[in-house]
């Protein structure tokens, strides 16, 4: 007998066992749940049109979990196309890792970076995996051999025969970790536009294929042994007019819906990323993410508080701004609690949004110009800081874009080490430059690194030598130039050793 039925069989066994057990028993029939993964993947669906239409199944799976608006890259980090797209959501890695520049899938890194099925397969080969796609390069290309079942649907089947090959391995089966792709909303948006009733029907019958998966696994014989962890994400949005592969907010945008038992019903989060999708599917199954994979995503199951992301509800709409619409709230200068923005080498006049650093989120600053690689901002999350040179020069300006933003006093312990990290994005042309300063218990600042070229989107860490006997350090980033280029910063985190 097969590793699969002998544990169906303790499923069954399990399920019988809980329906009899009392009020005491309920920790450990929760401790006893088989974790389980199911991802949806709907081509080219914009959250907003999921809002407006008629998708009573999408709005359950809102109000039971959580919901999650995100936004991608642009050229020249990736045009907002499919290939780019999916293998993002399911290698856990942006694509300057998987380097999937189009649908063609050349020169993908596929090997450095597998799909997460394939992660499932080398971390717990026992566990059951599949994938069923109505777009076949998804499951012909970016899911490798590993995966136990690969399925590409014929075309005259299309969503269709996807949905009942997903129901029927849902509901007969028994699989750890399922991953589905619908595709007509896709074509929906190229043959009619986001904007029509077309697209507006094609949610309609996505969703009525939400509800049958959903469904599947709920019917299950051995459901009540089990922790479910459901997604539906989208690989890239659509113009009102059609189409997307450009730049624009619309065909930037994504999302994902989950539910889970860690998850609040309910709740919106802006923290959320693309690669997370992957990340987190990992996590629920149990397999700790290894930092040699060097991944993108980490799991929506354990969000990380950061400083920035606390200035939400302190946002404003736009002040001289033109490009961007008057109802995104955006930005801000007041910085969180305990840190501060040293402006007393700041010239004057300007773009009011980006006189010395403000904070942001990417929804607006990408919208004060686009095309100039701002949409390459994609490892920073939610709210995020940013000095932007370029933009303040558009308006009249007096004297030098000279500003500084600094960080609380944190304790650190002296003569022992100390680990600064934080995501940076930095782009650059002379005079400008960035430097990274630290003070002891609020001596001098000393720089500890300096920016003077380009630097992609990443995560820094720099080591700190605690001189003796301080207690405290703080953070000093300093932007100065001209009418140059931005900095971003986000993620702030100073661990004391």
């Amino acid at each position: 007998m097969s590793h699969r039925i002998s544990r169906r069989s303790l499923l069954l066994s399990a399920a019988a066992l809980a329906a009899t057990a009392g009020p005491l028993a309920g920790t450990a029939r929760a401790a006893a749940k088989t974790p389980k993964v199911l991802v949806i993947g709907l081509d080219g669906a914009l959250l907003t049109r999921i809002k407006e239409a008629d998708a009573p199944h999408l709005d359950a799976l809102m109000a039971a979990g959580l919901t999650a608006p995100s936004s991608i890259y642009a050229n020249p980090l990736a045009p907002t196309m499919s290939g780019p797209g999916w293998s993002t959501l399911i290698t856990g890695v942006w694509p300057d890792k998987h380097n999937v520049k189009d649908n063609a899938f050349t020169g993908h890194r596929f090997a450095q970076y597998p799909d997460f099925l394939t992660r499932i397969e080398t971390a717990k080969p026992d566990l059951t995996t599949y994938a069923v796609s109505s777009w076949a390069p998804i499951t012909d290309t970016v899911f490798s051999s590993s995966v136990d079942t690969r399925v590409s649907t014929p075309s005259a089947e299309y969503d269709t025969g996807t949905t009942s090959r997903a129901v029927a391995q849902l509901k007969g089966g028994d699989p750890d970790a399922v991953f589905v792709q619908l595709d007509n909303i896709d074509h929906a948006g190229h043959s009619y536009g986001a904007a029509g009733t077309q697209y507006a029907d094609a949610i309609h019958s996505a969703d009525a294929q939400v509800g049958q998966m959903v469904a599947a696994v709920k019917s299950r014989d051995t459901y009540a042994a089990e922790d479910w962890l459901i997604m539906v994400t989208a690989d890239h949005g659509h113009t009102d007019a059609g189409g997307h592969g450009g730049s624009t907010l619309p065909e930037r945008q994504t999302f994902l819906i989950a539910t889970g038992p860690t998850l609040v019903p309910g709740s919106v989060r802006y923290d959320v990323k693309m690669p997370d999708v992957a990340a987190s599917a990992l996590a629920h199954l149990g397999i700790a993410i290894d930092p040699a994979w060097n991944l993108d995503g980490r799991p929506v199951q354990q969000p990380r508080p950061d400083d920035f992301d606390a200035l939400r509800a302190k946002l404003t709409p736009r002040t001289d701004e033109t490009g961007i619409p008057a109802s995104v709230l955006g930005y801000t200068h007041t910085p969180p609690t305990g840190w501060s923005v040293d402006n007393s080498a700041m010239g004057t006049g300007g773009v009011t949004e980006w006189r010395g650093w403000s904070f942001t989120t990417d929804e607006f600053w990408t919208q004060s110009q686009r095309d100039q690689q701002r949409e390459s901002n994609v490892r920073a999350r939610g709210v995020f800081a940013v000095a932007d040179g370029d933009e303040w020069y558009d308006r009249t300006v007096t004297g030098t874009f000279d500003s500084t933003l600094v960080s609380p006093a944190w304790p650190v312990t002296g003569g022992r080490t100390a680990t600064l990290t934080y995501t940076t994005y930095y782009r650059h042309e002379s005079p400008q430059k960035g430097e990274v300063l630290v003070s002891y218990d609020d001596a001098a600042p000393v720089t500890v690194r300096t920016y003077t070229g380009d630097i992609p989107s990443r995560t820094e860490t720099v080591t700190l030598q605690v001189p003796a006997g301080a207690r405290t350090a703080r953070i000093r980033f300093r932007y100065s130039g001209g009418n140059n280029w931005f900095w971003v910063i986000d993620g702030v985190h100073l661990s004391a050793g």
